[in-house]
């Protein structure tokens, strides 16, 4: 059974689920080269489906109360048109699920869980104010921003839907960015909520703390007096964030406390708030009863093509759960050819030369703190680079956190990098083993950690790991043994292989930024090609 999923708007998506497996999910972003982008999504979605007309079912969520027509205007409607003309000729047909229920299944189905309590955090979406049997919207919308599940088997159900107005952490960090930080908070540039985030671990006060609020909503907009504020003095930014920051951890844990009850040993949190990986990493101690925390790969809006897709095949359908074997795969792009890569290189054999080799050549490149990026396999879905579309570099050094944000990413120097570790080495190195295998909990390293990977180490002295496992990405994981053998340390400094745009996407993206960038090296994984630049 063939689902598709679409996400219109911002972080514009589709998915293809075949019996409830996500087997490829797309950003228009990576194509596009423009972050948050938005375009034709049946179009889209059709240009990377194979058998696209065989299609029964599509699933949407809602962006407003006017009905699916007015969501697809001009050039998309007539293609909303066909769609639906092509799934009720298949015996199917259109579905759409809210916002917040989309987010919601895209978390619990996503994960191993049999039964777990769901937040979804983010800056808002409609959603129903009452279901039928099936879960299926029947009556008005409201805007909402939290709401929490309880899902079951195959199953979720809603426990709380918190309306806009009263409260929402997540449209706080969209709307303070501009104003009070100078950052963007959408397209073309991104939402640069990560920025904040790294910047409060250099706040040293709470003097904003009562600045910053989450309910009413007229209160939590007026930035005038932090937006004066923040110009007083260079320092000034980082304290507003620290308490940003500070108040969204203390929100976090009062809803979670709200709602938790005993037994409940599962949390999924989704939405663009989850990847706030400082407040995830700390669940695990504010509520010692948790065994496990689960963010999708996926947590903002590019998800809500999955997750729709998942309620339908799940909960509408009463088909059983997808057993993941270890983990929920991320690696859901498309793939590329030898062909391809040779094609792209040629294109540009006059800026660069290209051998064969093993991957212990690569190995060596990083011991001499030498920056390679790697592409292969398929793309990440998601913020984060998880091995495939990489950039690599020794976490021992002392200098290559400077190097890579000043050379290679053209950020500010206080950014982080994240750790990829092998996941039965996180005891050795973190003071919490959890599972992080797609950065989203950020965990303190244990004191003598913290001198022999300084690249990896945030100034409140904690990591955004990314766990890795065989079963997670074979490759990855055994490059990063032989690394641990040759190095002593079970450690990568990973971060996304792009230079502010998307994550490269093609082999000729990969090359266009390995040109136009201080990286030394571009290593081809699957196919053991190491290119240099002339």
């Amino acid at each position: 059974m063939k689902i598709l999923g679409v996400s219109t708007g911002h972080d514009c998506s589709y998915c293809l689920l075949e019996d409830g497996k996500p087997v490829i999910h797309e950003e228009w972003e990576r194509f596009s080269r423009v972050k948050e982008s938005d375009t034709n999504v049946f179009e889209f979605a059709a240009s990377g489906i194979e058998d696209f007309n065989d299609i029964k079912y599509v699933t949407h969520w809602p962006c407003n109360t006017a009905g699916w027509e007015n969501l697809f205007k001009h050039d998309k409607l007539q293609s909303y048109r066909d769609m639906k003309a092509m799934v009720n000729k298949n015996g199917g047909g259109y579905y759409q699920f809210g916002h917040h229920q989309s987010h919601a299944a895209n978390a619990f189905f996503s994960s191993n869980f049999d039964q777990a309590l769901i937040f979804t955090l983010d800056a808002g979406g409609w959603d129903y104010t009452s279901y039928d049997s099936n879960l299926i919207g029947v009556d008005k919308m409201i805007a909402t921003s939290i709401t929490v599940w309880r899902g079951n088997q195959s199953k979720i159900s809603p426990v709380a839907i918190i309306p806009i107005d009263d409260l929402s952490i997540g449209l706080v960090w969209h709307d303070i960015l501009p104003p009070v930080f100078g950052l963007s908070n959408g397209t073309p540039i991104g939402n640069q909520a990560g920025t904040v985030m790294a910047m409060a671990a250099m706040g040293k006060t709470k003097k904003y703390f009562n600045d910053i609020g989450f309910s009413n909503r007229h209160n939590r907009t007026n930035f005038s007096g932090l937006a004066t504020a923040a110009k007083q003095s260079p320092q000034e930014p980082f304290e507003i964030a620290y308490a940003l920051q500070a108040k969204t951890e203390m929100q976090i844990q009062k809803i979670i406390s709200e709602h938790i009850k005993p037994g409940d040993e599962n949390l999924c949190f989704v939405g663009g708030v989850a990847l706030n990986c400082v407040s995830m990493g700390k669940i695990y101690d504010w509520f010692p009863q948790v065994k496990e925390v689960y963010v999708p790969p996926v947590p903002y809006d590019a998800g809500l093509s999955i997750g729709s897709a998942q309620y339908l095949y799940h909960h509408v359908m009463d088909n059983p759960r997808v057993k993941w074997d270890n983990n929920f795969t991320p690696y859901l792009g498309r793939k590329y050819s030898e062909d391809d890569v040779l094609s792209a290189l040629t294109k540009n054999q006059e800026h660069l030369t290209f051998s064969h080799v093993e991957d212990e050549a690569v190995i060596n490149l990083l011991g001499e703190e030498l920056i390679v990026s790697v592409f292969g396999g398929g793309s990440e879905s998601g913020r984060r680079a998880l091995g495939n579309r990489s950039i690599l570099a020794d976490p021992r050094s002392k200098n290559m956190k400077d190097i890579i944000n000043q050379k290679v990413k053209h950020r500010q120097d206080f950014r982080p990098f994240a750790p990829s570790i092998l996941k039965e080495e996180v005891k050795n190195w973190f003071v919490r083993d959890v599972d992080s295998p797609y950065m989203n909990f950020a965990i303190e390293f244990q004191d003598h950690a913290k001198s022999k990977t300084p690249a990896v180490v945030h100034f409140n002295n904690t990591g955004r790991l990314q766990t890795v496992t065989e079963k997670d990405n074979k490759w990855y994981y055994n490059f990063i043994k032989k690394w641990h053998a040759s190095s002593g340390v079970p450690i990568l400094l990973n971060t996304s292989f792009n230079d502010r745009e998307p994550i490269v996407e093609t082999p000729n993206d990969a090359i266009k930024c390995f040109l136009k960038t201080n990286i030394d090296n571009l290593y081809f994984t699957d196919y053991g090609i190491l290119v240099s630049k002339k």
